[in-house]
This record gives structure tokens, C-alpha cells and sequence, in this order.
């Protein structure tokens, strides 16, 4: 394993189209939806940013912020959305490393705080992230937990 490397999609928009197949392998969303976000932040239409953990030229972890993570929760904004690392390295820091990196670029834009959606337990908190509430996924049968940092 090459030294794992954390980066803003701003300073290398060249993996653009492999990060948004990279996030639409993991989660089935369209590649075009991940292109369609990705664009609007490299052509400055919005602040809200994609990061990447990177073994070498490989992709092993992202995350993305944007306005809703298709909740009903629609006046908590920004969200986290899309985290992910890959199964072969997970247990090493890699999310957490993500989640602090894009919090601490949020903070640097004036952007606080920030939320996230999930169905975890005890995963976020290890990270300084609070509970903050339930909220209804849309399509989705049972309520998520929301966490703010």
C-alpha cells in the first residue's frame, strides 16, 4: 500500500470521471448525477466540494457535500453525502480522515455546520459528530439519523 493521499477534486479535476464511477459503483446513483455535482463545484457554482482518499492512482474513499442528501430534513444544509471507503481498507482512519478534512474546508468557506444522513450507529460520533434528529429519506420506508459538526 503506497502513503494514502487526501485530496479536494479542485486540485485534480483530471479524476473527475473516475471519481463519479468510482461513487456510482458504490452507491447505483447515475454517474451523470455525480458529474452534474462534480461540474457545478469545479466551475465554482457552488462551494460544496468532492474529496478523495487516494493509494497511488487508486480511488479508496470520497465523500461529497451537497445541498440535501434526499431527506425531508430540507432546512438542514449542507450534507455529506456518498461516504464510502473501499472494503480492503476500511478500519484504518480513511473516513474519518475525509469527514475532518471536508469539515475543515466548509469551516474555511464560512460553511458551519454541516450535516450528514445516515443509518449508522456509533460510527460518526467517534469523529466528534452530534446526533441532531430523525428525518424521513425520500423513498425510504424507515427514518435515518441526522448528525451536525
Amino acid at each position: 500500500m503506497d502513503e494514502l493521499k487526501y485530496i479536494d477534486l479542485a486540485l485534480m479535476p483530471q479524476l473527475k470521471e473516475r471519481a463519479a464511477e468510482w461513487f456510482h459503483s458504490k452507491w447505483g446513483v447515475p454517474t451523470e448525477a455525480y458529474l452534474e455535482c462534480m461540474n457545478a463545484y469545479l466551475n465554482n457554482e457552488t462551494q460544496y466540494g468532492w474529496y478523495l482518499c487516494l493509494d497511488g492512482e487508486k480511488i479508496v474513499g470520497g465523500l461529497g457535500v451537497i445541498e440535501n442528501d434526499f431527506h425531508d430534513r430540507k432546512d438542514l444544509t449542507p450534507n455529506v453525502c456518498a461516504v464510502y471507503t473501499n472494503e480492503e481498507y476500511r478500519c484504518k482512519g480513511i473516513a474519518g480522515k475525509l469527514l475532518d478534512l471536508v469539515v475543515e474546508e466548509c469551516r474555511l468557506k464560512g460553511i458551519s455546520p454541516i450535516y450528514l444522513l445516515t443509518d449508522h450507529e456509533n460510527f460518526y460520533e467517534r469523529y466528534g459528530w452530534e446526533f441532531l434528529c430523525m428525518a424521513q429519506g425520500d423513498g425510504e420506508p424507515h427514518m435515518s439519523r441526522i448528525y451536525r459538526k
